[in-house]
Formats: C-alpha cells, structure tokens, sequence
C-alpha cells in the first residue's frame, strides 16, 4: 500500500504579519488568504531495504538511515524529519521498511506558505498510514508546533490552518495559540474575477523569511511603535478585504492591496527592496492599482491586481525584470489523504 497526501499553497491576500507572536498574543491578528492550485504533496511506501529512505523529490535530495526513533536534525530535510519524530513520540509506528517522498510546487521562501503546507502534507500521509484521529484543527496546530517549538523555525499560524482548511478564509490569532478559521462564502462571478484580475509573479529570488520574522517579533517586544501601528492598520485590511469580497466591491481591492503594502513596509527592514520596489513601481504604471510581496517579503513571489484587461500590458511589463507569471486556480479544498495499491 502507498499512502498519499497533498495540501495547497495560499496567497495572503490581507493582514500578513499579525498571525506572528507575540503581537498576535498581545492585540489579536487577522488574515485573510486562499488556497491556490499549487501543492505540496508526500508518499509513504514500503520498500524491501531494511531502514528508512527520505527524499526530496523537487530538490533532488535523499537521505537512508537505519530504523530509529529519532532521525537526526542537521540541517537536511529537517521538515521531514521533524515530523518523523514527532509522529514516532507521540504515536509509535510499527517497524516497517519505507520511503517518505515529498515534492512541492514552489521554491522554499517564495512566500506562499511551502514549508508549512509541506509539514501539514506529511503529517497527512502519516494520518492516512496510521489511521489517526486527528481533525483540521487539530492537524493545522501539530504542524505549527512541529514548526515552532520541535524545529525551533520563526514564523506565523496563517499557513498551516490554510493548508489543512482550504478555500478562502478568514482567520482570527489569539493569545495561547488559539485560531479560528471562517470559511467565507463569496459568491462564484467575484472569485472568477479575482482570479482573472490578480497575477502571480515570480520574482526568482528566494529568501530567508526567519530572519525578517525575528525582527517583526523584535519590533513588538521592544514596543516599536512605528513597527506596532503598522500592524494594527494590517490587521484592519484584512477586515476591510473582507468586506470588499463578500459584497463584489472588487474596483477596491487594488487600492486595499496597495495600503496593506504601504504598511508592511514599516514591519521590518528588507520586506521591501530596489528591485522590488521598480518592479511594483512599473506595474503601477502599467495598469496595476496595487499588489504585495508575498510572505514575510525580501523576495519570492509578488501579486498584482490589475482590473479592465490591464493584465495583459502588467504580464509584459513584468517579463522585462526577468521573472515569471505563474498560472493557478483559486481552490475549495485543503488536506486531501488517500490510499493506493
């Protein structure tokens, strides 16, 4: 038997930021995001060698080990092992032979949420193994303790309850890691026009989000009020993002999305740079009434929104820097498990 799982990677369409403790613990966070048609996906399947064989699929690693209990953390494939050990601590597997293979749809630290989707695949693929009771909840908030406090990673809560749940949502951070997620129900022609009017760009650079992460944390410990207001005017977006869906006020979304980047620039330093700033700067021009970075920022993926067939004049514009339009659905679902032969 094969034990299969994918989840999806999402856009943070407001908010980004707030799901970060401590401000999420000490003022509350809002986001709203969605899920796309990018994935994360794992295989667990036995195998004939004696041991335990991981890989990376997307990014051409693999390591072998003997059977234990706990695999080693140094640095490779640690998301993979992480969960191995956690599974193996709380639950116990049953000493089979197998291979654990990944594979995701973007680059680590593009700003769509991999390595979290990825942590809540491969706790599917181990749900599905071993028959676990585990429901959205309770699989979104193993992935972030996983994450957090067995890996030791900075980052948020938005994208393990986005990669379980699915959909579009919006989501609510309290003190003691408390999240509630409300599904919204935005009627079809809005999300069609959505998904028609905001481009997916790729900037091919990639970043270390931890570090722009620790920053915010420390901008809110140390009371930086500059840093602190920003986020509670982000917080405010997501409220407004909101509304401007669930009522087809759609001419108002790039100018939301253009306010909320205004703010995330005074979150932390290196959210934002030249390159990024031309670039948004000539979509703009192009037709664009606004967009964000993607993630904690510095790089990776970028949205425009770009309303009355402007799309056409911002793709060309944006091919001049050198990255890439990436294609995508918007999705209704999160976590899928299964079984194969």
């Amino acid at each position: 038997m094969i034990y299969r799982s994918k989840a999806p990677l999402r856009l943070g369409l407001a908010g980004g930021g707030t799901d970060v403790s401590p401000y999420s613990d000490e003022f509350g966070g809002a986001i709203l995001n969605a899920t796309i048609s990018l994935y994360a996906a794992a295989s667990i399947e036995p195998i004939d060698e004696n041991g335990i064989i991981i890989q990376a699929l997307d990014r051409k690693e693999e390591q072998r080990f003997e059977w234990m209990n706990q695999l080693p953390i140094d640095g490779k494939l640690d998301l993979v092992k992480g969960v191995y050990n956690r599974i193996q601590k709380d639950y116990g597997l049953p000493l089979t032979n197998f291979r654990l293979s990944t594979f995701v749809d973007a680059p680590a630290g593009s700003g769509l949420g991999t390595s979290s989707t990825l942590v809540v695949a491969i706790i599917g693929a181990f749900v599905e193994m071993l028959k676990l009771p585990l429901g959205d909840y309770d699989i979104a908030h193993y992935a972030y303790d996983i994450e957090r406090n067995d890996l030791g990673l900075a980052g948020g809560k938005q994208d393990q309850y986005a990669a379980t749940f699915g959909g579009v949502n919006f989501m609510e951070f309290y003190d003691g890691d408390k999240v509630i997620v409300n599904p919204l129900r935005i009627r079809q022609e809005y999300l069609n026009e959505l998904e028609n009017n905001l481009l997916l760009y790729y900037t091919s650079s990639s970043r270390e989000s931890a570090t722009i992460i620790k920053e915010q944390q420390k901008n809110v410990i140390e009371k930086d009020i500059k840093s602190i207001e920003a986020m509670h005017h982000l917080k405010e977006q997501s409220k407004m993002m909101k509304e401007a869906l669930l009522k087809g006020r759609l001419h108002e979304i790039g100018e939301i999305l253009d306010y909320g980047f205004e703010q995330k620039r005074k979150m932390a330093h290196n959210i934002s740079n030249s390159l990024i700033e031309d670039m948004y700067t000539a979509a703009k021009k192009a037709g664009a009434t606004g967009g964000k970075i993607s993630g904690a920022g510095g790089g990776g993926f970028m949205t425009f929104y770009c309303p009355n067939n402007t799309r056409y004049k911002v793709i060309d514009t944006l091919n001049t820097f050198g990255g890439e339009i990436r294609p995508y659905q918007f999705t209704q679902h999160g976590l899928t498990t299964w079984t194969t032969i």
